[in-house]
């Protein structure tokens, strides 16, 4: 039992009626109990929120944390529910224990890791629920390739025994295995839709960058969504379209006026980060994505590749270790443009890409707050959601707070609805809905971290509740909290 907190004079956002009013908000036993003009309940917690907004915290369908660290940098970014469902992990059974064990201040999630379920199956790599061991195969041409009948058997077999066992749906990193044959993708579509459980698709690359691939990434996820009724999920669209991005949405929303069940996610930044040794990252591969080498940064070292000899060097000694991308400029005006477009689209999802934070002495993470100096992550993982509203409503006027809620806690929620209990109450404020709230400043909500900076936690987040268990209180992390509970299919 928690202790009841109330909620007074602020600006209430639910998103899933599209309403903003004046009323306070009572929180009892993880719940919202009472809207209103509600009377403070003997023992309760009462905050003034007058001036500021109150919403649903931000459910963030693509995070790779998996730290105390990361999540709370995601926790001054609003968000209350961090899940990773375009990679996995594998076993989920063990990642849900291992984050139980551990404590988390956020609920977290996963979904099935189709790369790991090859990696066990094609190269015999045991998996141990961890991203390292997921990012580390990606460059291997042995995990690259295509499968057998009984390969693919094999893999389909162990991702149902995931969704078994609670998995949110199955990840798939097929941008990392770019020649395959589309019909292992229309395969695991298949299981996904038998299993009733949406797919996340780091999808392959665009025919405008690669004519010889076998497919159009994007038209893939489109064709597999039609033919086997699957719900699919396009991940960061901002990322693996670029320059293409207004076709791609295009496509996208062919599909979805078809009745396709495909949805789409994007984050603001012009630069991505992933494994050194990706398929798309080879040296012949880079000028398809307008980069050279010197647009990438390595992780951790701080290393911007100078030619194509060094990363030759970085792929063949170690493919898993963690960079930065450069693909857009974000100071140029038509670049900018594009990251706005992506964000404006009808129904797109904000999403962080969050990764881990990774320190000098090789830790992946820490209970210190204020983090120790040093660690080393992509801006996405602390600013991304106060990134889009700062430019979608306060500088853009874009979004309403309203739709910004919307697309940062509604439909995101929407996308597990159907097949999750967990998330039903989330994403939405009315009495009965899960008592994972966001108090913001509307004047002042920014992101801070930059490249060079890439741990400055968000700012505007007032107080932030999870579980009805206040994480951020008058904008002071309580280093104490971990609320957070798993979502499980």
């Amino acid at each position: 039992m928690s202790t009841p907190v109330l909620l007074t004079g602020g600006t209430v956002v639910d998103p899933e009626r599209g309403t903003t009013t004046g009323q306070d908000v009572l929180v009892r036993d993880g719940k919202v109990a009472e809207l209103g003009s509600v009377a403070a309940p003997e023992g309760a917690i009462t905050l003034d929120v007058t001036g500021l907004v109150v919403g649903p915290g931000f459910v963030d369908l693509h995070s790779h944390v998996h730290s105390v660290a990361g999540q709370r940098l995601q926790a001054y970014d609003g968000v209350t529910t961090a899940l990773d469902l375009e990679a996995g992990l594998i076993p989920v059974a063990r990642a849900y224990t291992e984050a139980a064990q551990q404590g988390r201040p956020l609920h977290y999630g996963f979904s099935a890791s189709w790369g790991g379920a090859r990696a066990k199956v094609l190269l015999g790599t045991e998996p141990d629920a961890t991203l390292e061991t997921g990012l580390g195969v990606l460059g291997e041409r042995g995990w690259q390739r295509g499968s057998s009948p009984r390969e693919l058997a094999d893999s389909l077999a162990l991702i149902e025994h995931e969704l078994g066992d609670g998995a949110l749906g199955i990840g798939i990193l097929l941008g990392y295995a770019p020649r395959l044959d589309p019909e292992e993708y229309l395969a695991v579509a298949r299981l996904a839709a038998a299993a009733n459980r949406p797919t996340y698709t780091h999808v392959r690359e665009l025919v405008e960058a690669d004519p010889t691939t076998p497919i159009d990434g994007s038209e893939e996820v489109v064709r597999a969504a039609a033919e086997t009724g699957a719900a699919m999920h396009h991940c960061h669209v901002n990322s693996t379209s670029r320059r293409h991005v207004d076709r791609v949405l295009a496509t996208l929303e062919r599909s979805r006026a078809e009745g396709s069940r495909v949805t789409v996610e994007a984050y603001p930044y012009g630069a991505g980060a992933t494994a050194v040794g990706a398929a798309f990252l080879e040296p012949a591969r880079l000028g398809a994505w307008d980069i050279g080498p010197s647009s990438i940064v390595m992780l951790g070292t701080g290393e911007r590749v100078r030619d194509e000899r060094r990363l030759l060097e970085l792929r063949a000694d170690s493919p898993g270790a963690p960079c930065i991308i450069e693909f857009l400029d974000e100071t140029d005006p038509l670049d900018a443009a594009l990251l706005r477009r992506s964000l404006e689209h009808p129904d797109a999802m904000v999403a962080s890409d969050a990764m881990p934070v990774y320190w000098p002495d090789g830790a992946r993470d820490s209970r210190e707050w204020p983090l120790p100096p040093g660690g080393s992550t992509h801006p996405r993982t602390a600013g991304t959601f106060l990134r889009a509203l700062r430019m979608m409503v306060r500088e853009q006027g874009a979004w309403s707070w309203p739709e910004a809620f919307r697309r940062c806690s509604y439909l995101p929620a929407q996308v597990l609805a159907e097949t999750t209990d967990a998330v039903r109450g989330k994403g939405r404020l009315s009495v009965g809905a899960d008592a994972d709230l966001v108090v913001l400043d509307p004047d002042a909500v920014t992101d801070r971290a930059t490249y060079a900076d890439p741990t400055r936690p968000s700012y505007g987040v007032r107080h932030l509740l999870v579980d009805g268990h206040l994480v951020i209180r008058d904008g002071d992390l309580d280093t104490s909290a971990y609320t957070g509970r798993p979502v499980r299919a």
